[in-house]
């Protein structure tokens, strides 16, 4: 086992779907005993890592370096990423006759989208495992902050789009000086392409929840916003949902943090919303009860890249956390999200992707269904920034 170069309270890996535990200081991918995702587990108590302690480190989201997997310093690979604002949207909020509104913008992360937290923290494990490259099938922007992390890292990198992805995208990995490979279809049909591409394991695959570390970087927008909150959580918040990652992330972070006595053991959990778009819905389809699962779910392209995910992994995980949480899961049109996004920018001056946009309209439709009240406070999470998106928004304005 390694030496311990900074606090890593990390212990083991365990199946999401039975408990094995797996050893977390070597590579690891799913799950040898289900082939389900694999979670990181940390040696939590009340007190091992105090509150105050947060107060002189960096803004970034290596502040939690304790509860988080790489356990040398000289492996983490990061750009600066985490710690992004947390805005009152009140003319929104005040239009729609809400208390208490706010929107956590993902899109001033490096790369410009929340994609940046897992990516940092799968490449930083992968250099720390020995990985000399990585591959990733992608919507479009995990693509881009692979290509990122690899190039700062020094690694080579593969990325496997959608053809139809924006230019932007494509130009971004590039840059990078990543390897581009596009195909025709949708982020399942670039897995394929991936495994494919991969016979031998010569590039460590990072796709989403394949391997266990990417939920470690998005889980930390969940310790942020209690933090950003002063440890008061929201009573709702609005999740873009493709892979899942954040959501299952997120909900994880809370539990660590009533684990640390961060979080009093009877506070009141948000309720977690996962939004989709209408033309790839599969999460959503089966929560409703329209399917047994996703398995067999075809969707079609969307504006919001990141939502057209057919094909879910992680769908038991997410669903646990709808029904943990007493949440729900919505779909909107893709016209109601070119609306939400445009309302957003010209209310507050956000300029956040078109799956910003699915989580607002997906908000006024709660809130007319009464699901949620006005009183409640409700936060937003943008997962990334509309620059991408430019083209395909042309004539939209």
């Amino acid at each position: 086992m390694p030496v311990l170069t900074t606090p890593s309270l990390l212990l083991d890996l365990h199946c999401s779907h039975c408990g094995q535990t797996h050893s977390a200081f070597e590579a690891q991918t799913l799950s040898t005993c289900c082939h389900a995702p694999l979670l990181c587990r940390y040696a939590l108590h009340e007190n091992t890592v105090s509150k105050a302690d947060l107060l002189t480190r960096p803004a970034t989201l290596w502040r939690y370096r304790e509860i988080l997997p790489v356990l040398q310093a000289e492996n983490q690979v990061s750009l600066g990423e985490g710690w992004t604002p947390l805005l009152s949207v009140n003319r929104l909020a005040t239009q729609y006759g809400m208390k208490h509104l706010t929107l956590k913008d993902e899109g001033l992360n490096p790369t410009g989208s929340f994609k940046a937290r897992g990516l940092s923290m799968a490449i930083s494990k992968a250099k720390e495992n020995g990985a000399r490259g990585c591959i990733i099938p992608t919507a479009g922007n995990a693509g881009v902050a692979m290509a990122a992390y690899c190039a700062r890292a020094g690694m080579e990198a593969v990325v496997v789009m959608p053809r139809h992805t924006p230019d932007a995208f494509k130009d971004e990995c590039l840059a990078y000086h990543a390897r581009l490979i596009l195909v025709d279809g949708l982020i399942n049909d670039c897995a394929a392409s991936v495994r494919e591409l991969n016979p031998d394991g010569r590039y460590f695959d990072v796709s989403t929840l394949k391997e266990p570390y990417r939920i470690e970087g998005k889980k930390t927008m969940g310790y942020e916003i209690a933090e950003q909150l002063n440890w008061q959580l929201p009573d709702v918040i609005m999740y873009p949902t493709g892979g899942g990652t954040g959501l299952i992330g997120i909900w994880k972070a809370f539990d660590e943090m009533k684990q640390l006595g961060w979080l009093a053991p009877d506070q009141p959990l948000p309720r977690m919303v996962a939004v989709q778009s209408e033309e790839c819905s599969p999460v959503v389809d089966t929560f409703l009860g329209k399917q047994p699962n996703s398995k067999n779910y075809v969707g079609k392209p969307t504006l919001a890249k990141g939502l057209a995910v057919q094909l879910h992994i992680g769908e038991p995980l997410m669903l646990n956390v709808l029904k943990e949480s007493k949440g729900t899961a919505l779909a909107v049109s893709e016209e109601d999200m070119v609306g939400g996004v445009k309302e957003i920018c010209r209310q507050e001056g956000i300029f956040v992707a078109p799956e910003g946009g699915a989580i607002w309209a997906a908000t006024k439709k709660l809130l007319h269904q009464g699901w949620i009240r006005p009183e409640e406070h409700v936060l937003l999470l943008n997962t990334g920034s509309c620059q991408k998106y430019a083209d395909n928004m042309q004539g939209k304005w």
